[in-house]
């Protein structure tokens, strides 16, 4: 297939176009290289990926109408996955408009595109962070999710809206898959791994909201990048079975589906740690705070419908994928230093 990636310089983005690479697919990558975290580290895995044959890059914001329309003008692309998008729940309490630009007005262009392009099946990033103020645990897709906490999961949710109106409408295959806390090698350094791991081996306080109490369905990159892959594969196809009168909000008569993708194993953030320390070989230094606005207490992913439609299974728990990070980013960042007498190496 030719896959347009957006977001191609991103944490996912990057592992998911490797990956397309690799089995023999033809990627065009799209990115605007923002500075919302450190832009050498999106150039670096930009680097790996123009190593490859069969990778093009277009340094393009999602949000330019004039620029996506001519990208998809010549593109001739068969599936689209859009990863492109202002992350960050803390982040859209201080720059909402960032979230607007991005998130929505990005999101119609790939639409638009999508639809006069002739893309067979658009595959697009939403977030746990749709769920809100849920608190039945695993969430499920199944569940309606009119109630977010943060402007950061209001894109997400209208993102599906918007999807939905245009499989509907005009018939484009869509399908939403809402990740979970998503970690690994290559990963962002706004997100807790990140900053832990810096933190720690800086040998400076790490902040700990809601005191530790906190729970996340960790999700490992590679994992995540299995079950992108097995949807891209299975465009969205109506569901014969679908009643308006007892509306499933996962489901449409219309070629649109969303799914969870998560580990399925909530982690506590405290063990989370614990594990960091392990492998880093250092204690932290926890600086406890309050619960931050927009932010929730516990996740957990529902992933049985994925199961059932790609067999999607995820394989890393956070000793193995927390490891393979610590690696990662003692090499990248040469970080490596000597364990204090006690801790393991």
């Amino acid at each position: 297939m030719k896959v347009l990636v957006t977001g191609a310089a991103g944490f996912i983005g990057h592992a998911l176009a490797a990956r397309l690479i690799g089995r023999g697919d033809t990627v065009c990558g799209v990115d605007n290289l923002n500075d919302y975290y450190e832009v050498g580290l999106k150039e670096a895995r930009l680097a790996r990926l123009r190593a490859s044959r069969g990778f093009e890059f277009h340094r393009l914001d999602v949000a330019d109408r004039p620029g996506m329309a001519a990208l998809f003008a010549r593109g001739g692309f068969d599936a689209v996955v859009h990863l492109a998008a202002q992350a960050g729940v803390r982040y859209s309490v201080e720059n909402p408009r960032a979230y607007i630009d991005s998130n929505l007005v990005g999101f119609g262009n790939v639409l638009e595109g999508a639809r006069h392009g002739g893309v067979r099946h658009l595959v697009y990033a939403s977030s746990s962070s749709v769920y809100g103020a849920n608190a039945r645990l695993p969430f499920s897709e199944h569940a309606n999710v009119d109630h977010p906490l943060s402007l950061y999961g209001a894109t997400k949710k209208a993102n599906e809206l918007m999807a939905h109106a245009y499989a509907h409408l005009y018939g484009v295959p869509c399908t939403g898959l809402r990740f979970f806390t998503v970690y690994g090698p290559w990963g962002r350094p706004d997100m807790a791994l990140f900053k832990f791991t810096r933190g720690i081996l800086a040998g400076t306080p790490i902040t700990v909201y809601n005191g530790g109490d906190m729970v996340r369905d960790f999700t490992y990159v590679d994992d995540i990048v299995e079950g992108i892959v097995r949807v891209a594969d299975r465009p969205a196809a109506a569901d014969p079975a679908w009643d308006g009168a007892n509306p499933d909000p996962a489901t449409s008569r219309a070629p649109w589906r969303v799914y969870n993708i998560g580990n399925n194993r909530p982690v506590n953030l405290m063990r989370y740690i614990e594990v960091l320390e392990n492998c880093v070989g250092r204690k932290a230094i926890l600086e406890m705070l309050p619960m931050q606005a927009g932010d929730v207490r516990a996740t957990m992913a529902d992933v049985s419908g994925l199961e059932a439609a790609v067999g999607f299974r995820p394989r890393t728990n956070v000793e193995e994928g927390v490891a393979r990070f610590v690696e990662w980013y003692r090499e990248y960042y040469r970080a490596a230093a000597p364990a204090p007498e006690g801790m393991p190496g």
